[in-house]
């Protein structure tokens, strides 16, 4: 199937692991030019390289995203690699969980920046250059505990609640001008945070992935190439009449649609 991605311009924020990567790759893929935005100067030449090696085309930009001036410069550049802007896949952002006692003001605004700030700022900064060009995509990446948080799950499931309300009213404000809003909900899909967790527990990551598998009625944890072909159905031409919803990536974990 034919996406209708070639030409198109796509920012893709913690472009350099994980979901991200994952994402830019199978955007550049399908023929778009993917600005990937990361904080490690390190993983972003290294994932440029292998874009370019699959015959994409990429820009690396050095971003914190978290930072205002940063998503400015962002958008900015992007615009001047490429002339243009047509999606925007926010997705930079870790889970940050803990008892509720323990979560100190300064965790919760790091939280807040992080993953609900920098999708506004962004969006903010993306929305004019896709009304000059009659439309684009927005996705933003969020998580099932945004619609049934669990105990000690904050700030994660607030910041990712307010994520859903955010694509929810920016779909319904921009789509007089074909700009279409949605989110991915993610379960537990592989990544380098349950890596790290594995080998500070001293036990191999397939273990942990064992593990965290028994509560998933599809009997595996995720794969990072299976979120990039949601988003990727999701700013294409295929998905023209969807948005303002949510899809659940989960494996079926969640209990609400």
């Amino acid at each position: 199937m034919d996406l209708e991605l070639k030409n198109k311009v796509a920012i893709v924020t913690g472009g350099t692991q994980g979901i991200g990567r994952a994402t830019a790759l199978r955007l550049a893929e399908e023929g778009a030019s993917v600005v990937i935005a990361a904080r490690g100067r390190e993983l972003l030449d290294r994932v440029a390289a292998e874009i370019r090696a699959a015959g994409g085309s990429v820009a690396a930009v050095q971003a914190d995203v978290s930072r205002a001036e940063d998503c400015a410069r962002l958008v900015a550049e992007a615009v001047t690699a490429f002339g243009r802007l047509d999606i925007l896949v926010n997705n930079a952002g870790t889970s940050a969980t803990g008892e509720f006692e323990s979560v100190t003001d300064d965790i919760w605004q790091a939280d807040f920046e992080l993953k609900l700030f920098a999708a506004i700022r962004l969006a903010r900064l993306a929305i004019p250059h896709m009304k000059q060009q009659g439309g684009g995509r927005i996705v933003n990446i969020t998580n099932i505990g945004a619609k049934q948080p669990r105990a000690k799950s904050m700030p994660t499931t607030v910041t990712r609640a307010a994520g859903l309300a955010f694509t929810k009213a920016l779909s319904k404000e921009f789509a007089p001008h074909n700009i279409l809003v949605n989110t991915v909900c993610i379960g537990s899909v592989r990544a380098g945070q349950h890596e790290r967790k594995a080998a500070k527990a001293g036990i191999a990551v397939e273990q942990l992935y064992a593990n965290m598998a028994k509560d998933i009625p599809l009997g595996r944890v995720g794969r990072a190439e299976e979120v990039a072909n949601a988003i990727a159905f999701l700013v294409s031409g295929a998905a023209s009449y969807v948005t303002g919803t949510s899809i659940n990536l989960d494996g079926g974990t969640s209990a609400v649609l």
